[in-house]
């Protein structure tokens, strides 16, 4: 016993030890982007700051929260993501009902179809073609809809559907009940936990989209969080010279403003990344849940 409970240590130890690595490995980059962003220009451009932040000021997210890019970036990703989830969540429940009924003959035809669809698709030139052929290029639709039919979703809440008591159906069926009624006033009602996984799903999807804005949309005032992220980190970019030119200190120097440059980008990362990093903490126990969801039942 002695033993066992000293082996038991041994294994506590060591797993606390690698979670508080990874966690460090995690958690240190963020900090060290968030002390460039509030640390002296010059300091930073002479590469003396390292994980202390010297100088504090918060002018690069001054520049950055003036900046009319990130405030019309911030716009389109919101709407993005509530327009995206929200027909995420109408076709998912649509599709996943009648799906999940026994009596309906077809199910089994169509969830196979369906399923072809998760691992094959038209390619990336057809898709583009096709949403050209709609009209729908730099719209807000060529970005939602295409999300929208994900299967994935719909085996999850499907699973969920056949979970539910068949008396439930049975009996409202028998009060005189249609399939709409039942869908609306009883199924989803108790499928809320469910619908919460999916909602977070399509939100973190929808919020972190990038291929599709940057394939479908070519006016920059339709671009969201990522594609202005993209400029910055990527392609080296930085925001507009009125965003340098407010952050800037009485003393033009090369240095300083290379380190001001930096600053501003970091300062653009932590803005534009900074509403999933603070929320995901809360919600990230639905995407355990969700998972479980889908593999208890297929």
């Amino acid at each position: 016993m002695k033993t066992t409970g000293f082996g038991n240590k041994v294994f506590d130890t060591v797993n606390f030890t690698l979670v508080l690595l990874l966690c460090l490995m995690i958690v240190l980059p963020f900090w060290y982007m968030f002390v460039l962003s509030v640390s002296d220009p010059f300091k930073v451009g002479m590469k003396e700051v390292a994980l202390i932040p010297q100088g504090v000021n918060f002018k690069s997210y001054m520049a950055v929260l003036q900046e009319n890019q990130i405030v019309n970036a911030y716009w389109n990703s919101i709407r993005y993501t509530v327009v995206g989830t929200f027909m995420v969540i109408v076709v998912a429940c649509l599709t996943a009902y009648p799906l999940a009924l026994q009596r309906f003959g077809s199910r089994k035809a169509i969830t196979i179809l369906f399923t072809i669809t998760m691992f094959f698709s038209g390619g990336m030139i057809p898709t583009f073609m096709l949403i050209r052929g709609l009209g729908m290029l730099d719209t807000i639709w060529a970005v939602t809809l295409p999300a929208v039919f994900g299967f994935w979703n719909i085996i999850i809440l499907r699973t969920n559907f056949q979970s539910l008591p068949r008396e439930l159906f049975e009996s409202a069926y028998m009060d005189g009940a249609n399939d709409w009624r039942i869908l609306f006033q009883i199924v989803i009602p108790l499928s809320g936990p469910i619908l919460a996984t999916l909602t977070l799903f399509a939100s973190v999807g929808f919020w972190n989209a990038f291929f599709a804005p940057l394939l479908y949309l070519t006016s920059p005032e339709m671009h969201p969080l990522t594609i202005i992220l993209r400029r910055v980190l990527v392609a080296n970019e930085v925001l507009s010279s009125e965003a340098i030119n407010s952050a800037n200190s009485l003393v033009m120097d090369p240095i300083a403003d290379a380190g001001r440059t930096t600053s501003i980008r970091m300062a653009t990362v932590f803005v534009t990344i900074g509403p999933i990093v603070l929320i995901y903490p809360f919600v990230q126990r639905y995407f355990v849940k969700g998972i479980l969801v889908g593999s208890v039942k297929g």
